[in-house]
């Protein structure tokens, strides 16, 4: 079985393609191999006239499945279908097209498309995380963003979380990192504050590709700004007891509000307590997903 991955660059958009590749291989016993094409060797004109004799060059085999994540990829995973009828079209977004020229998309709740026999619903991004089953006890995680559309970063209350994460866990090993967003001179501050001995702070500059996943697996519990909504679904998926820490909204929206969901549902708490989290839920999107298609 072979997956041609149409890709834009993106990291987060190739984590979901190879989150969803993964699942498929650990569900099969036939040979799963993933190639990965930039967009830039795949000009809209020369699919068109691929269409005619059906072959691309830059491909090394014919596809069995071709996923695609964000917009640019989208005209291309159509195209390259036409190029290989026999390949099933994965688009793993809400597209721009109507989902029925796919033949799957693989949409979040949070964008509110029902599901139907051309769209799979799933809750929050897929991504390549597995639960190692490492969790130590009295390890946890702070995984901190920053501003985004959405929301404003407020120092004061994200120290004053972290504060209460602290002393409310005397005996913990807390480890705290950053992320691109975070401002500079944050960490500054924190490092002013009496706490901030108890902690281990890996700035996001320090850390090595994979890290964060590491980390994932080894920690009890982990918590999340709630800007990061796609680390928030990696922790649960790494089966962690995940805390939100709240920052200040600009805007309510499908994102916030899927945030809010699933603080409602029980998935994760905007606790400091580990007391009050969540016990760690089976969370598998992927191999969900997975298992619909290889069944198709």
């Amino acid at each position: 079985m072979h997956i041609v991955y149409v890709s834009d660059g993106k990291a987060g958009h190739r984590s979901q393609a190879v989150g969803l590749y993964k699942a498929m291989q650990r569900q099969t016993a036939e040979e799963v191999t993933f190639e990965e094409v930039s967009i830039d060797q795949l000009p809209i004109f020369s699919l068109f006239s691929a269409i005619f004799n059906k072959n691309i060059t830059a491909l090394q085999q014919q596809p069995d499945y071709i996923f695609g994540v964000g917009s640019h990829t989208q005209l291309r995973v159509l195209l390259l279908g036409r190029v290989y009828p026999q390949a099933k079209t994965i688009i793993l977004m809400k597209p721009n097209f109507p989902v029925t020229w796919f033949d799957y998309a693989i949409i979040p709740e949070h964008d509110d498309v029902e599901a139907s026999e051309h769209v799979i619903t799933t809750q929050g991004a897929l991504n390549p995380i597995v639960n190692e089953q490492r969790h130590q006890q009295n390890r946890f995680l702070i995984a901190l963003g920053g501003s985004s559309k959405r929301h404003q970063w407020n120092e004061e209350k994200v120290l004053d979380s972290i504060q209460q994460i602290v002393d409310l866990h005397p005996q913990a090993e807390i480890i705290l990192t950053t992320s691109r967003r975070t401002p500079k001179e944050f960490l500054d501050h924190l490092n002013e504050k009496s706490f901030a001995s108890r902690l281990k702070i890996f700035p996001v500059e320090k850390t090595p590709q994979g890290w964060i996943f590491e980390e994932m697996q080894k920690a009890e519990a982990v918590w999340v700004t709630e800007d990061s909504v796609s680390m928030i679904f990696e922790a649960l998926t790494a089966g962690c007891q995940v805390g939100v820490i709240q920052v200040d909204r600009l805007k309510q929206d499908r994102i916030t509000q899927s945030v809010d969901q699933i603080i409602q549902s029980n998935l994760v708490s905007d606790s400091t307590s580990i007391q009050a989290l969540p016990e760690p839920h089976a969370f598998k999107e992927a191999e969900r997903v997975a298992t619909y298609l290889l069944a198709k």
